[in-house]
């Protein structure tokens, strides 16, 4: 069995506003299907904070383990490269890392026109959203977005 590595050397990472451990590069937003496709990079032997997803999301790990974690931090799920899944929406908290290595996840989030994450703190309280309109904004913000080179090289 051949091994590869994925190269994500030209992909233009963006850090996602007060979310620490976590980067992404939004691929394509489809307003009529209400589609996000996003990569996501979850920093190798780190977890993200504490959130729920609110609309269907349908992942494959392109690299390293994505990892998800109970509310009350044990290991819930490890996710291996080539480990596609389809998650409905819950009102489950969870937290996501990588593990030995940095996790590239693409996330197909379908479905919604509101909010698609809820941010937690460790109550279980609210504490901030991520919408269909913030994807938007951060989609038309990012560098080199409708250019050949994700990062606007060249």
């Amino acid at each position: 069995m051949s091994h590869f590595s994925f190269d994500d050397s030209r992909i233009c990472w963006q850090a996602v506003p007060d979310i620490a451990h976590l980067q992404y590069s939004i691929l394509d937003i489809d307003q009529d299907r209400r589609i996000i496709d996003v990569l996501f990079k979850f920093a190798a032997g780190r977890r993200i904070v504490l959130h729920r997803h609110k609309v269907l999301n349908k992942t494959l790990v392109i690299q390293g383990e994505h990892r998800l974690y109970e509310a009350d931090g044990r290991l819930m799920d490890v996710r291996p490269a080539g480990r596609y899944t389809s998650s409905e929406a819950s009102d489950k908290p969870h937290r996501e890392g990588g593990g030995e290595q940095d996790a590239v996840v693409l996330f197909s989030i379908r479905g919604g026109d509101g909010v698609l994450y809820e941010i937690l703190d460790d109550a279980m309280q609210c504490i901030g959203e991520l919408s269909w309109r913030d994807f938007i904004d951060l989609y038309d913000a990012q560098p080199g977005v409708r250019k050949e080179d994700a990062c606007g090289r060249a």
